[in-house]
């Protein structure tokens, strides 16, 4: 196998393992990059994808939840963070799940960046239709009747 094939097979690969994990959003942003740096979305796809993403070491909805762990500990990724809440739901992960994530990300990396992954991922539960996440069904309200009604003496 010649070098161009190997390159080309590998990109071929990651091509499938992004279109299957991130979905429009993913090759959105491989379409960005092709007018300013093409090696760089070659790269995301060929390696980031085909290489890492696909090993079998870890399902693709824990490298999801890795990859959110990780994007909110950096800050400044919100744009990365609205593709990879995308993937998260793609590949298996509950709203509810992704909140809870983000919110132990606090404890590791400070409440302002729990908080600006938070809102990006309430982006892209309003453009999915998926707020309110976790909303808690309200309490019954004791009968008159129930032991621990104050009427009921």
């Amino acid at each position: 196998m010649t070098d161009a094939t190997t390159r080309e097979d590998r990109f071929e690969h990651g091509l499938e393992v992004l279109r299957r994990v991130d979905g429009e959003a993913g090759q959105r942003v491989v379409d960005a990059l092709s007018d300013v740096n093409p090696e760089l979305g070659h790269q995301i796809v060929a390696w980031a994808f085909g290489d890492l993403y696909d090993r079998p070491g870890l399902a693709p909805r824990d490298r999801q939840l890795v990859t959110l762990g990780m994007l909110t500990a950096l800050g400044g990724c919100e744009a990365q963070l609205d593709v990879h809440v995308n993937a998260a739901l793609n590949v298996g992960l509950s709203p509810e799940e992704i909140v809870e994530a983000l919110l132990h990300s606090a404890v590791y990396c400070g409440m302002p960046k729990a908080l600006n992954a938070t809102f990006a991922a309430k982006k892209v539960f309003a453009e999915r239709g998926l707020l309110p996440v976790g909303q808690q069904p309200t309490a019954p309200t004791a009968s008159p009747t129930s032991p621990t009604s104050p009427t009921s003496a």
